[in-house]
């Protein structure tokens, strides 16, 4: 972990009765998302999306550690183990608990700790994930003062994707601009090979050129109906204009025989292959897609998280 620690305040002298001692230290893990289908509705007046999509949380997390150190004046201190990724208010994790202290009327002071694993910029939630399980943590350590649907009202606020991870359920159908969620069965266990390239595809961009794109041709293979429902992204059309490697290895994964399905989560860049036996026989498909896509690019071997 290295030594990036800043801090960031909020203060309000309104005070309320919970457990705003001193806590030990509390670990969660935050598992990242895919997005087996996502459908653009069109442009809202607020200038979000209305959207369609289903989410599924997989075996792939980072870590999250967070104490409270009592009243102060609502400092959150935070070390991350990416230098790339911001420790002031620019990280979500960070906001969500300046958010929890604006709410509570606290100016508690806060430690987070962050393990990363989930790349950033791939379409897989990590800093949505981030965010959701501190509110969780947060307001555990607390004794719980907010109701899960005040914690989902405020994750809503923070970004479209959080509220998804403070669901207790592992898949959901999301609509609106993806905070109107509703929980689904998912008996499912998908071996996943999920593949960030050496680049990210920032969100707003992905969503701004979607009305201007043209449809991608399509592999013959990519309409093929799954038992879990149909594997599109709308979004696929502007950044596979934009990221010409990412069309080449859609075409090399559906070509292997190991692969049921292949298509990019979220706004990307991550690809995600669905495998057809499981992950046992991946290994030699891992090593292919290695060396097409270059050294630089994360491999990951996971599957879909079962239900509870």
């Amino acid at each position: 972990m290295r030594a990036c620690c800043r801090a960031w305040s909020v203060h309000d002298e309104t005070h309320f009765g919970m457990n705003t001692s001193p806590s030990t230290w509390i670990s969660r893990q935050c598992p990242a998302k895919i997005n087996l289908s996502l459908r653009i509705l069109g442009k809202r007046p607020d200038g979000f999306h209305d959207l369609e999509t289903r989410m599924v949380k997989v075996a792939l997390s980072d870590e999250l550690k967070l104490r409270c150190l009592g009243q102060g004046s609502g400092q959150v201190q935070c070390c991350c183990s990416d230098a790339s990724l911001p420790v002031d208010a620019g990280n979500l994790a960070v906001r969500a608990l300046l958010l929890m202290n604006q709410e509570l009327g606290q100016a508690l002071d806060w430690e987070l700790e962050l393990h990363k694993r989930i790349p950033h910029g791939a379409g897989l939630g990590g800093g949505s994930s981030n965010a959701a399980a501190a509110l969780r943590a947060g307001n555990e350590v607390l004794g719980q003062p907010l109701r899960r649907q005040r914690l989902m009202e405020l994750a809503a606020q923070l970004g479209s994707d959080v509220p998804f991870f403070v669901l207790d359920e592992n898949a959901a159908e999301a609509r609106g601009r993806g905070e109107i969620l509703t929980p689904i069965s998912f008996p499912w266990s998908l071996p996943l090979l999920l593949i960030k390239p050496p680049f990210g595809v920032s969100t707003p961009w992905a969503y701004q050129h979607w009305a201007q794109s043209l449809p991608w041709p399509q592999h013959p293979r990519a309409a093929e109906p799954q038992a879990w429902g149909s594997a599109v992204n709308d979004l696929e059309n502007p950044v596979f204009a934009k990221h010409r490697l990412l069309p080449a290895l859609k075409a090399m994964l559906l070509d292997r025989p190991e692969v049921a399905t292949a298509m990019m989560s979220g706004s990307g860049s991550t690809m995600i292959a669905v495998l057809r036996e499981g992950l046992g026989e991946a290994l030699s498909l891992r090593a292919a897609v290695q060396e097409f896509c270059g050294p630089q690019t994360q491999v990951e071997l996971c599957g879909s998280l079962q239900e509870r």
